[in-house]
């Protein structure tokens, strides 16, 4: 699972190269490493993988997500260090199509005969044409996690159906944090606009680039400034937490029952258990997200050229990918596969999780990702997105209005381009 936030901005920098992709093989077996960020609930498969191939051992590199991303882009930069495997974030993939040259085409193994397994547009993020960068693992189709004695609190439908008639929309969301904030003043109803923010924006075929030509368009994207407005709009009111996702403090906030609301991938689970623990448990459940739909995250395997063993790096990618071991991240971690075999399959849609009160989240985030459309992310999109989650931050911390914070953004993502 991911255990870190998934927001950052690529920098080719100047660190210390990790480990080399390959080291020599030992004792007759040939050694292969797999460098993700966070835990992917890749260890028991990995064992499985090792007692299904002898001849091969996998190292498991992990690490966080700014180390993982701007060691690869070092790594690849100096033709040296980098995994046998590698995970790329959704996010980053139109930057690495353009170092297509870098990296191993996976279609020269046979992967184009595996497209069938995925939703189309989640192939076509890890494609160039006939060429194949990765292969898909998970995806991020959203529900909303809350918090179901709070919203009883108030005097709101706690329902899971109940609650998803309320907010079909993220106009009637925020008319629902208005009525949420008159009853319990002493709770915020949303974690932070950051998160609101985003998930508004993963329900908009475009966001800051055109998929026409790539070019900037957030200052006059209506999905943006919608989006902007109605999440600064709640943060104006102090009606968020402005605890950023994955962060300590947002730890806390769930911990302490700080706020009501998250718009939640399903990865995200584990995450509200872990920060949560025992004393939550039952408190939180999920149901449908407003919009019904949209995607946060999610990730590919790739095959830096320059490792020993390109072919067997396929096959572990190939393996882990495979519609039975996504199944079995599913209902051991929560991790949604983007295959609809997998997410469509009756145990998957059957499946509940008792920490949430029993939510049937295999049938809640099958329904979101059979509606969920492509979302177009440009080549400069984490350049600029970070601008727009700091100018939300200083509406929350009062520094400025949201006319203030929106031209400002602007600017400086204008500025990031120049």
């Amino acid at each position: 699972m991911r255990t870190i936030a998934r927001r950052t901005a690529i920098v080719v920098a100047a660190l210390i190269p990790l480990a080399a992709c390959s080291p020599a093989d030992t004792g007759g077996k040939t050694k292969l490493t797999i460098a993700t960020f966070g835990e992917f609930g890749y260890a028991p498969l990995i064992a499985e993988y090792e007692k299904l191939h002898p001849d091969i051992t996998v190292q498991n590199r992990v690490t966080d997500f700014d180390t993982h991303h701007k060691g690869l882009a070092t790594q690849l930069a100096t033709g040296h260090g980098a995994a046998d495997v590698v995970a790329i974030e959704e996010q980053y993939m139109p930057q690495y199509r353009k170092a297509k040259d870098k990296f191993a085409d996976l279609a020269a193994y046979g992967a184009r005969d595996l497209e069938h397994q995925w939703v189309p547009w989640k192939w076509a993020q890890g494609t160039d044409g006939a060429f194949v960068l990765g292969l898909g693992t998970d995806m991020g189709s959203l529900a909303l996690c809350y918090r179901r004695d709070l919203f009883q609190a108030a005097g709101l439908p706690a329902d899971r159906d109940e609650v998803a008639k309320l907010m079909p929309d993220w106009n009637a969301y925020a008319a629902t944090a208005d009525r949420f904030a008159a009853k319990t003043p002493g709770v915020k109803f949303a974690d932070s606009a950051g998160t609101v923010y985003t998930a508004m924006l993963n329900q908009s075929p475009e966001n800051y680039f055109s998929q026409r030509d790539d070019s900037f368009i957030a200052d006059r994207n209506p999905s943006v400034r919608g989006a902007f407005f109605l999440a600064g709009g709640i943060a104006a009111k102090k009606q968020t937490a402005a605890a950023t996702t994955f962060t300590q403090a947002w730890n806390v906030a769930i911990k302490q029952g700080s706020f009501a609301t998250v718009a939640c991938p399903a990865w995200m689970l584990s995450q509200i258990k872990e920060a949560g623990g025992d004393g939550n448990r039952g408190k939180w459940d999920v149901t449908t997200v407003p919009g019904r739909s949209g995607n946060q995250g999610g990730s590919f395997l790739t095959v830096p050229k320059q490792g020993a063993h390109p072919k067997e790096a396929y096959e572990l990618a190939r393996w882990l990918t495979a519609p039975e071991q996504q199944k079995k991240l599913f209902l051991s971690d929560g991790i949604l596969p983007s295959e609809p075999a997998v997410y469509q399959d009756p145990q998957v849609v059957a499946h509940t999780d008792p920490y949430f009160g029993d939510a049937p989240i295999g049938r809640l985030f099958a329904a979101s990702a059979d509606q969920l459309r492509p979302n177009y992310r440009g080549l400069r999109d984490a350049d600029v997105r970070p601008e727009f989650g700091r100018a939300l931050g200083r509406i929350e911390d009062g520094t400025e209005n949201v006319d203030q914070a929106w031209a400002q953004a602007v600017q400086q993502a204008q500025a990031v381009l120049k």
